[in-house]
């Protein structure tokens, strides 16, 4: 006989009642996830205050520096370091959860500061050598490459800072 087994059924079979999926409160990622709205909301503000820094440092408002990656302050940094944080304020620092949070951190701050940066750079270059080709080369008229990739280390230390000061005021909040 081919039954199918309701989640209601499921639940009760494990003694927690009549509840269903749709009225679980992980079937709510976003709100019931401390770590991860921090780290949403850690991201959005590293990419709102790029509008300011880019202003003090070129003295013009550039609103695609929002969407843009690269820049101060780092918002890679800023949203693997508020989730690590939230992780790590919200179950302990002795979980696993926490440790994967670190790692990961971990990686992203490096490949931005290493990495990333140094592909930006390169693309700076080979966009200043396909701009000396004349006319007639058939990769003159070639799109220049994206430059602003990566993030100088003091930009991931500030998005690192960014996203510790987030996690701590949502916790706090």
């Amino acid at each position: 006989m081919n039954e199918v087994m309701m989640a209601a059924d499921a639940s009760s079979m494990r003694g927690g009642g009549a509840t269903s999926f749709a009225s679980s409160p992980s079937s709510n990622l976003l709100p019931n996830n401390l770590p991860l709205l921090t780290a949403f909301l850690a991201f959005a503000l590293a990419q709102f205050l790029k509008l300011f820094t880019n202003w003090f440092k070129e003295r013009r408002w550039d609103s695609k520096r929002m969407i843009d990656s690269g820049g101060m302050p780092s918002s890679h940094s800023a949203t693997v370091t508020a989730l690590a944080v939230a992780i790590g304020l919200q179950d302990g620092m002795g979980g696993p959860a926490f440790a994967i949070a670190v790692v990961l951190a971990c990686v992203v701050m490096y490949d931005a500061s290493g990495v990333r940066l140094h592909a930006g750079r390169q693309a700076e270059l080979l966009n200043q050598i396909v701009c000396e080709f004349p006319p007639e080369h058939p990769l003159s008229s070639v799109r220049p490459l994206r430059e602003l990739l990566g993030h100088t280390p003091l930009q991931v230390v500030a998005g690192a800072l960014v996203g510790f000061i987030v996690a701590f005021l949502m916790r706090n909040s």
